[in-house]
């Protein structure tokens, strides 16, 4: 039977939902947020490439060694699909990512918030996100791709409205398309190589934590309806780029504080 719809089943999954109530906010189809395991999110600061490009881009300051998740939350009141891609590898199963709407992506309900805590490596586990060297990176250790080294991309589409029948008022069935295999077991590579000083940071492939998914159908809209590039840095690079202020404080900028500060007499 021939199919009209290009697109494959998505690997979908509410991996630790939280459901949120704020209204849609700023700029942007969804919210995201790189955070810590203790709940802290790491520092991320606007970016405006030069030319024009298509999205929202932004310098994260990486901490090396640290864990990290990728924190989603959908901003409108439609299932939305999100094609996330760790270091130019799709999370769910590592092959290289373009950001399009063939490729398996995560479906987020409406309003709430998904966390992402790793390269998912079956249907009830994952592998942890850590900031780390290229040389430790599961992009360069794998399949020595480091072409979009140091990057954190999400490109984002709405589920396809589905047509009515405008004569008999029910909605036309949506065709059933066959469900995307769990990721292969990709813990086994080869040997770390020597690390060097100078090396920009990667994502590595940490400890299994289980993690349930399901599959669903979703069917998205043929334009991507929001699109979020994260390009993590050492601190120190940051700081040569300009990006942070890293050095001598100056003594008539005090960073602290915008006013005067109250003596403490006259603190309540």
């Amino acid at each position: 039977m021939q199919r009209n719809s290009v697109l494959t089943v998505l690997l979908v999954l509410l991996v630790f939902p939280v459901m949120t109530f704020a209204h849609p906010q700023g700029e942007g189809e969804v919210g995201v947020r790189i955070v810590s395991d203790s709940g802290v999110q790491f520092p991320k600061h606007g970016a405006y490439p030069r030319g024009r490009h298509e999205g929202r881009f932004f310098y994260l300051e990486a901490v090396k060694g640290q864990r990290y998740s990728i924190e989603v939350t959908n901003r409108s009141g439609r299932r939305i699909g999100v094609v996330i891609a760790v270091d130019g590898r799709n999370i769910i199963n590592g092959k290289k990512s373009d950001l399009k709407r063939d490729e398996q992506m995560y479906i987020i309900a409406p309003f709430e918030t998904n966390t992402f805590e790793g390269w998912r490596t079956g249907m009830d586990r994952t592998n942890r996100f850590y900031f780390t060297e290229q040389s430790d990176s599961y992009a360069e250790k794998v399949f020595a791709d480091a072409s979009a080294m140091g990057t954190i991309a999400l490109a984002v589409y709405r589920e396809k409205i589905p047509d009515i029948d405008l004569y008999s008022g029910k909605q036309s069935r949506m065709k059933e398309e066959p469900a995307a295999p769990c990721a292969p077991d990709e813990s086994r590579y080869s040997a770390t190589a020597e690390r060097k000083k100078s090396e920009q940071p990667g994502t590595g492939f940490g400890e299994t934590t289980h993690s349930p998914a399901m599959v669903v159908h979703f069917d998205p809209e043929t334009t991507m309806a929001d699109k979020i590039v994260l390009k993590y840095e050492w601190r120190s690079e940051l700081c040569r780029k300009g990006i942070i202020s890293c050095g001598p404080k100056n003594r008539f900028w005090p960073e602290d504080y915008e006013f005067a500060p109250i003596p403490k007499e006259s603190r309540g």
